[in-house]
């Protein structure tokens, strides 16, 4: 069986987030990039698969050179082999058409339900309805016996447990299994596996980047007595407008 997983290289959680260029550029100085924490459990699901079944791992990003030491973090971490395609990810119908022109030939894709920096959630269904796959999301059980595979996935108010056949694509979450973190081992012959640099397939793009906003900074602190409940439900109700 092959399994490509596909990763993202994002900004770590605590870093602080700057723009440039009249805030059209996001500032990477001095930002630490990391995989994607939902990737990081897809990556994790596959390796215990190769371990398994014997499959072989492949990963997958859509990044500029900058981004091959995060790509050689996954290969210390116990794939196979990797590819890079030498592009930008500007949106996500770009990436999820670079994914799916890599992704021909591969028996299950496993990705991040979402990445961290936009969140959008939709490249596993791009991917999905670009290679004329079933796509499932947020997954967060898989079992293959087979050529059939078992899944358990959060939706409203509860969980769904899916039967499909391979090839499919599914979007990971937790608990589908442990994070994992490369050894001494892992480092050293992540060095010398193969990381192919491909050029990206044309793509009519349909977004454009405006510009990028934070969020507004967080107001002080208003301390209420817990006598006064008038006010604080006035408040709630004027300037929180949660009632």
């Amino acid at each position: 069986m092959k399994i490509l997983v596909c990763i993202t290289n994002v900004p770590d959680t605590t870093s602080k987030i700057h723009f440039t260029d009249n805030n059209t550029r996001f500032d990477t100085t001095g930002v630490q990039f990391i995989i994607g924490p939902y990737d990081d459990y897809a990556l994790a699901r596959a390796i215990e698969l190769k371990e398994t079944s014997g499959a072989t791992v492949t990963v997958l990003n859509v990044g500029l050179a900058d981004t091959e030491p995060t790509i050689r973090k996954a290969l210390a971490i116990g794939a196979d082999d990797a590819i890079r395609v030498n592009a930008e990810p500007t949106d996500s119908f770009y990436v999820a058409s670079q994914i799916a022109e890599q992704a021909k030939g591969f028996d299950l894709v496993l990705m991040g339900r979402e990445s961290i920096d936009f969140n959008g959630g939709v490249v596993h269904a791009m991917v999905g309805e670009l290679l004329g796959l079933p796509s499932f999301s947020p997954v967060m059980k898989l079992e293959i016996e087979g050529t059939k595979v078992k899944m358990s996935r959060e939706i409203e108010g509860g969980k769904e447990t899916l039967e499909a056949s391979l090839p499919l694509i599914a979007g990971c979450q937790e608990p589908i299994a442990e994070w994992k973190i490369p050894n001494m081992r892992g480092i050293m012959s992540a060095r010398t596996k193969p990381l192919k640099v491909v050029e990206p397939v044309a793509v009519n793009g349909s977004v454009k980047l405006q510009k990028f906003e934070l969020p507004a900074p967080k107001g002080a602190v208003r301390m209420i007595s817990a006598d006064n409940v008038a006010e604080l439900v006035t408040l709630l109700k004027s300037e929180a407008k949660v009632l």
